[in-house]
């Protein structure tokens, strides 16, 4: 365990070095020790607050993301720490305890559910994580005061999260997290499709074509694979990055693998496409709509009603269209008379971080209560 303090009225960082049960065998062969660092106010460490227990907030990252990427030094910004440190004194919030979970993966990451595929993260958040951190530390150990919060896929799995474990999660903040699939992933598997191409075999040639569907549809016919395999190639000093339409296929892929896994399957889940002709396989797409959080919040909604708090907001000129599922599950949640507050911004899908001014105070104070 490490500790790292800036001043005595600032917050501290400790860091701790969690051997996981859950992600010991991981179908991607992930680490399964992950450090997992935690903010702790100035008020945490005060002789006058020597028995007190504090709130205790989880940070999920988003796509190709990690918690302890947000403790890092920004330019013309602040970092978490930071925002947390200046909420806290200028009494916007009250102080909290922070936890900044790594669910980084070889796929760039997860949406905070359980995959064979990808691994099981609800439940290494749920059973491993929340009773670790209430074990070190003063937290009020109770779902009351307990809340995650996230942006993209980190907002996708705070709402997912609050939806099936209330008993753990009592508020959640979203922003921009992933819904209203057919918009958010469907305007990109084009795109995808085409990048995969690339790694298709024999090699795409000019003239003539008798065009066949896929013998398998739903299943790689060696394309994915070849592309991990690329992707797993890099050098690991960042000489040879990936470029951005391998990131836009890697997060495809990645959500196949947490939407659709299939044990039997090449690469242990199924593709909503067919590889060839690029049709839609409906069978497959509706097993991604089951996870849309948009298409949960009927199944949901007695779990939903139990929580303290939701929080969600959207920037309106996002580039993967997710203000239209922001705005639909909203639209469903106060038709089933779940509470919430729901915002939006002249903004887009990225460096929105200073909304965090808006949700971190609202989750420490309702957490708090």
């Amino acid at each position: 365990m490490t500790t790292v303090s800036t001043s005595a009225t600032s917050g501290r960082i400790v860091t701790l070095l969690h051997q996981s049960t859950v992600l010991r065998d991981n179908p991607l062969g992930d680490p399964y020790e992950r450090k997992v660092a935690v903010y702790l106010p100035a008020a945490y460490d005060a002789a006058r607050h020597k028995n007190r227990r504090f709130a205790t907030l989880y940070d999920l990252a988003g796509f190709t993301g990690s918690g302890l990427g947000h403790l890092n030094w920004r330019n013309f910004d602040e970092n978490l720490p930071e925002k947390l440190d200046r909420l806290i004194a200028a009494k916007r919030m009250p102080p909290v305890i922070v936890v900044f979970p790594d669910c980084f993966t070889k796929l760039g990451g997860n949406q905070y559910i359980n995959s064979s595929a990808v691994g099981r993260y609800a439940d290494y958040l749920n059973s491993e994580l929340v009773p670790l951190i209430d074990s070190e530390f003063r937290t009020a150990p109770a779902a009351a005061h307990r809340g995650c919060f996230g942006k993209s896929s980190g907002g996708f799995g705070a709402m997912r999260l609050g939806m099936a474990y209330p008993q753990i999660w009592g508020a959640l903040a979203n922003h921009s997290g992933d819904a209203c699939f057919d918009f958010v992933y469907g305007a990109e598997w084009p795109a995808v499709l085409t990048h995969l191409q690339n790694f298709a075999k024999p090699t795409l040639r000019p003239g003539a074509q008798h065009i066949k569907q896929q013998t398998s549809p739903g299943h790689d016919d060696g394309r994915v694979q070849r592309f991990l395999a690329h992707i797993d190639s890099r050098p690991p000093n960042g000489e040879n990055p990936p470029s951005s339409p391998d990131v836009m296929a890697l997060m495809l892929i990645a959500m196949a693998a947490t939407y659709d896994p299939d044990p039997s399957s090449p690469n242990g889940f199924n593709l909503p496409y067919d590889l060839i002709t690029g049709e839609r396989i409906a069978v497959r797409w509706r097993t991604w709509l089951k996870q849309d959080p948009v298409n949960l919040v009927r199944s949901n909604q007695k779990r939903l009603s139990k929580l303290k708090g939701i929080y969600i907001d959207c920037g309106w000129r996002d580039q993967f269209h997710i203000h239209y599922g922001s705005r639909q599950l909203s639209l469903r949640l106060q038709e089933y008379g779940i509470q919430h507050s729901y915002e939006e911004f002249s903004g887009t899908h990225s460096g929105i971080d200073h909304r965090l001014d808006v949700s971190l105070p609202f989750l420490a104070k309702t957490l708090s209560a």
